[in-house]
């Protein structure tokens, strides 16, 4: 464990040095959703009428959700060029824990999106949107959108890992984009068609969503939805839990055998 712990920090320091030094795309991955909550709150909130509640108040929860689940595709894309530019043999062949590299990788994308979550609330906020909710439960909104975050992205590294190039890995990441398109992050889902309703409400980015309207006081959890969006909290933390308990030891596996 002491061995896991020294080796871990030591990749974490590595990657917080490796954003350090890409500034350029640290600023790029911190500003884009940004730049889609004016888009979404401005241009689109004039056009959507919801009953009951603003749609700011709707759209900020889900767009820290949608954020945190980019984990997945930034994830895919490091391991993948660390794995194909030589930078995970190397670390092979030296006395590291196995497990310390996905999960200093993990880590220090948990810390940056931990930094990157505050100016999204700040811009939040000043577009109008408001925290209902007390304290504890607003705490507990942004404790469950890191697990998240820190759940997406061990099933990023996972893929990342089993690539076959870069240009791979970069391809399955894009895709990634239309996951929260799936969902209730952008627009409720009880106006979808039946089959897609289901499809877009066991989308673990809803149940996430939900839970932090839920938290935050925004909107209450809609008791005709899907188990998951209708005991949003509960859901949320089984979807990121089964994803830590599944992906984390496969990439962990996978970085020992790549």
């Amino acid at each position: 464990m002491s061995s896991l712990a020294h080796d871990g920090t030591a990749i974490l320091g590595r990657h917080l040095q490796r954003i350090r030094r890409a500034p350029a795309m640290t600023v790029m991955t911190q500003t884009m959703p940004i730049v889609f909550l004016l888009f979404f709150g401005y241009v689109f909130g004039s056009a959507l009428a919801m009953p009951g509640t603003d749609y700011r108040a709707f759209l900020v929860p889900g767009m820290l959700t949608a954020t945190a689940a980019n984990g997945l595709m930034t994830a895919m894309f490091q391991a993948a060029q660390d794995t194909h530019r030589g930078v995970t043999d190397r670390l092979r062949a030296m006395p590291v824990s196995r497990a310390a590299v996905p999960l200093g990788q993990a880590l220090a994308d948990l810390v940056t999106s931990a930094a990157g979550t505050v100016p999204l609330l700040l811009v939040g906020l000043a577009m109008g949107w408001r925290i209902d909710g007390t304290v504890l439960e607003a705490l507990g909104a942004v404790g469950l959108l890191l697990l998240f975050r820190f759940a997406v992205t061990w099933v990023g590294i996972f893929f990342g890992l089993a690539s076959r190039n870069e240009e791979a890995a970069s391809q399955l990441g894009s895709a990634t984009f239309m996951l929260p398109l799936l969902s209730n992050a952008y627009i409720p889902t009880d106006g979808m068609p039946g089959w897609l309703r289901t499809v877009a409400e066991w989308n673990p980015i809803s149940a996430v969503s939900t839970a932090v309207r839920d938290l935050f006081g925004n909107a209450p959890a809609p008791v005709d939805a899907a188990w998951p969006v209708a005991h949003p909290v509960a859901g949320a933390l089984l979807w990121s839990l089964a994803l830590i308990a599944l992906c984390a030891p496969a990439a962990v596996r996978r970085y020992a055998r790549t």
